[in-house]
């Protein structure tokens, strides 16, 4: 058995932690072989300390050299498909196909390339300039910024690989991954890649490092230190809350991708045309890798009628016929039942499921609750209790009054859902409750599953708390995503030869550039 060794400054060697841990497969119960180290502080000081003199070197590097390391790093993952994805495999229980390797491994090298594509192009930093008065801005690089990534996506969203990680590079920053420690050695063999690129692309030693835990009040520090320039999290909202109120304390920004339920309505209409496809829709979606997407539907609206009566036994059915999915690990097991428990103690009644399922693996039965929307109204905080997992409750309002009443309780939330009928008579009642959803969520649908999230520049994966920390950002489509990790720089009557290239009379590569309250691509003359 051997403890696997920490990327800090260019090097690969041997941690300073005397405690180590193992990744568990989840489909097995049983520990993977390698152990991991947690750091301590000193390490966590050293990385630091080297991520600061690497964006010493690169600050005011022009786009192309970071794109050159992106497009470098996506080659190198590509050329490991076959380890990272059985790895991933190992540590996740997710499939290799078609989800790693035919899904979330082409979408991280794409998000890569993405990144790429805008740093190259350099339309990203906004540059606007008043020639009247001699005062230039745009944005650039915040400094080292640190990754927490989650448990739920080893690739795509990993720390030393996913869309955090492309945004901070892209923007120009050195980043500091903090592996999860579901998928250790996922990320190792990501970080090997990456090693690969940065050595490759004649990138500074400490541009990209990894270490895989560290504790608590360490994590705490990290995000709140002075050298550190901004920080990405997707997680638990207990977890995240705890590191931004470190770096609130300091006024260190901390993005934040916490807890979401994502409500469904499924108005009259809808359910009438066409409920029977609806309810297999809903099942597939609900379900789709044992329910542990921050998007999966995990509460649905509908009105009191024979049609919602058959449709949420169609549904009971659906998920009881269905092969429960292999959860993460057994803490997502554990506090998936934690919070069934909660929607219970909150008023919210079994229809199928809540029960153990398969005990050779990390797995909990299908579990559908429902509510009726006087019970919601009443405890509607106490029924937005997240089960991250395999479950959702269903809310039966008795009329269009209480639908909308219901919708005026919701929390924030990455998705609101809207199912409608195709010849227009919920068009009234959707105008009714769609303004008040529409305030609440990130991404409003019709007629679609929130399940699904797409790399797209009009893309926000984002939403008012607690769904994240902050309204205003996208953790998801480049390249609003970047700007998450820059600063707005102005420059008021500095010599044209001091000015950074893309704020320069001559227009480098044609980026769009906003000059005198008009976007051009021109020179200025």
């Amino acid at each position: 058995m051997s403890v696997q060794p920490v990327l800090i400054d260019g090097d690969w060697r041997e941690s300073a932690g005397d405690d180590t841990f193992q990744a568990v497969n989840p489909a097995t119960k049983q520990p993977l072989t390698d152990e991991f180290p947690v750091s301590p502080w000193s390490e966590v000081e050293e990385v630091l300390q080297a991520a600061d003199v690497a964006f010493a070197t690169v600050r005011g590097w022009s786009g192309e050299r970071f794109a050159a390391f992106l497009d470098a790093y996506a080659d190198a993952i590509e050329a490991r498909i076959d380890a990272i994805v059985d790895l991933a495999h190992q540590e996740t229980g997710l499939p290799v196909e078609p989800r790693l390797k035919n899904v979330e491994l082409p979408r991280t090298t794409n998000q890569l390339r993405q990144a790429a594509a805008a740093t190259r192009d350099g339309s990203w930093v906004n540059a606007t300039i008043d020639t009247a008065t001699g005062i230039r801005s745009q944005l650039a690089a915040i400094g080292p910024v640190a990754v927490f990534g989650p448990n739920n996506f080893p690739l795509a969203f990993n720390s030393i690989a996913g869309g955090d990680f492309a945004a901070a590079v892209a923007a120009g920053n050195p980043v500091i991954a903090k592996g999860h420690s579901s998928h250790p050695g996922t990320t190792k063999l990501l970080a090997e890649a990456a090693h690969e690129a940065v050595q490759a692309t004649d990138m500074p030693s400490g541009f990209v490092q990894l270490i895989y835990r560290t504790s608590h009040e360490d994590g705490a520090k990290l995000v709140s230190h002075p050298s550190l320039g901004a920080t990405g999290y997707t997680g638990s909202r207990q977890a995240g809350m705890v590191l931004k109120e470190a770096a609130d304390r300091v006024g260190k920004p901390i993005y934040l991708e916490l807890s979401s339920i994502n409500p469904v309505f499924i108005l009259p209409g809808a359910l009438s045309e066409r409920g029977d496809a609806l309810a297999d829709e809903f099942t597939s979606s609900c379900l789709m890798g044992a329910g542990q997407f921050c998007t999966n539907p995990g509460i649905v609206v509908l009105k009191a009628s024979d049609e919602t009566d058959r449709f949420v036994e169609a549904v009971a059915a659906g998920f009881a016929k269905t092969p429960p999915g292999t959860l993460l690990s057994g803490g997502v097991e554990q506090n998936f039942r934690a919070g069934i428990v909660a929607l219970q103690r909150a008023g919210a009644e079994i229809v199928t499921g809540n029960e153990p399922a398969d005990g050779d693996r990390f797995c909990y039965a299908n579990t559908l609750l429902k509510v009726t929307g006087d019970q919601f109204i009443k405890n509607p905080h106490g029924l937005q209790e997240e089960a991250f997992g395999n479950a959702s409750l269903f809310v039966i309002a008795s009329d269009d009054e209480q639908l909308a009443r219901v919708a005026e309780q919701f929390e924030g939330n990455l998705t609101g859902c809207f199912y409608t009928d195709r010849n227009g008579s919920d068009d009234e009642l959707y105008d009714r409750l769609a303004p008040i959803v529409r305030h609440r969520v990130g991404r409003l649908l019709n007629d679609k599953m929130p399940t699904g999230v797409a790399v797209s520049p009009a893309m926000n994966h984002g939403g008012p708390f607690p769904a994240t920390g902050h309204p205003g950002f996208t953790a998801v489509g480049i390249p609003a995503s970047i700007t998450r990790f820059a600063m707005l720089q102005s420059y008021d009557n500095i010599r044209p030869h001091r000015l950074p290239s893309t704020l320069q009379d001559k227009n480098p590569d044609n980026m769009w550039r906003k000059i005198d309250g008009e976007w051009s691509q021109q020179d200025i003359t």
